[in-house]
């Protein structure tokens, strides 16, 4: 079945529930971890998107959670694992990957052929095995500019390829980790007329802040053209980007559901705090339904971050508590 020509598109709301049902059905006969939880909990015939079972991201630490044979595995993808153990994603499609984010960049970000992306990555490069570094990678080859790269802890090699990129009149996106993002503040860099995508917490370089207040610095000292937040995870193949006002919006073939976080199987209506459970039809070979460790609001359609349930696992992408 060609899954990424039924997946990454535009849906209806009632097309997305049969999608969703339909990946559910194939994953509950694939994914034996998956399916072994499902039956544990009693919950093979939801009848409903909200009564369908979200496996605890936690499994993917320890299980395989994967609907192919270990020998079709295209590459692993692990955590950052700042605290413990990291989790694996088996994937066995990276050109399902690939489509997903280049269509949610396009639409959220722009078109990569017409931008110079430099990435400020440093802990995800030097762990490897990085979904976030495979994704920026693809991203940066895309704008076919010798002048796109990564760059570590180098202010001065920044400094001189914002300058050179400046004079070529094209758009500069930057990809940075936050504690990354936060150095050149420090620098007192000037990013005006320039993209700012912010994603990956302080992965304990630097003590953590709240999204509100680390947004309102970089807006402040860093004086970005627009500031955007990345929602992405190991364990996914989408991503969520945020607009001025923290609010990430989805691309067609993902959502966000609140649940009560002493009640998995109760949601909360908007602006309402609780544990955010995603469905990314996209990571149809691994699991869809995936129950996190963030917590959040939703608010028309969209959500916000509202940092990680107490005593969860820090790790994982926007790790900014409250």
């Amino acid at each position: 079945m060609d899954w990424q020509a039924k997946i990454i598109k535009n849906h209806s709301e009632n097309a997305f529930q049969d999608l969703a049902f339909e990946v559910f059905r194939y994953q509950l006969e694939h994914c034996e971890v998956y399916a072994d939880y499902v039956s544990a909990i009693s919950r093979e015939n939801p009848s409903s998107l909200s009564e369908i079972p979200f496996l605890p991201i936690s499994f993917f630490k320890n299980k395989y959670v994967c609907s192919n044979e270990k020998s079709e595995i295209q590459t692993v993808f692990k955590s950052s694992g700042t605290q413990g153990i990291r989790s694996s994603h088996y994937v066995a499609d990276l050109g399902l990957y690939g489509a997903s984010f280049e269509w949610t960049y396009r639409k959220f970000i722009g078109n990569p052929e017409n931008q110079i992306i430099l990435a400020l990555l440093p802990n995800y490069l030097e762990q490897g095995d990085s979904s976030l570094v495979y994704m920026v990678d693809r991203l940066i080859n895309m704008t076919d500019n010798v002048r796109s790269q990564f760059i570590l802890d180098d202010i001065s090699r920044i400094k001189e390829v914002l300058i050179e990129s400046k004079r070529l009149g094209k758009d500069i996106v930057i990809f940075g980790v936050a504690y990354s993002l936060l150095d050149l503040c420090d620098h007192g860099i000037d990013l005006n007329g320039i993209k700012v995508i912010e994603t990956g917490g302080m992965k304990g370089k630097r003590k953590e802040l709240s999204k509100e207040d680390l947004h309102l610095k970089l807006s402040t000292e860093l004086r970005p053209e627009k500031l955007y937040s990345e929602y992405g995870m190991t364990e996914l193949m989408s991503q969520a980007y945020s607009n001025e006002k923290l609010q990430f919006e989805c691309p067609p073939w993902m959502r966000v559901l609140i649940r009560d976080i002493y009640d998995p199987f109760s949601y909360l209506g908007e602006n309402k705090r609780g544990g955010i459970n995603v469905i990314d039809l996209a990571n149809v070979y691994s699991c869809s339904f995936i129950a996190t460790d963030d917590t959040g609001i939703s608010q028309r359609g969209k959500f916000e971050l509202k940092g990680r349930i107490e005593k969860s696992d820090l790790r994982g992408c926007n790790l900014l508590v409250e």
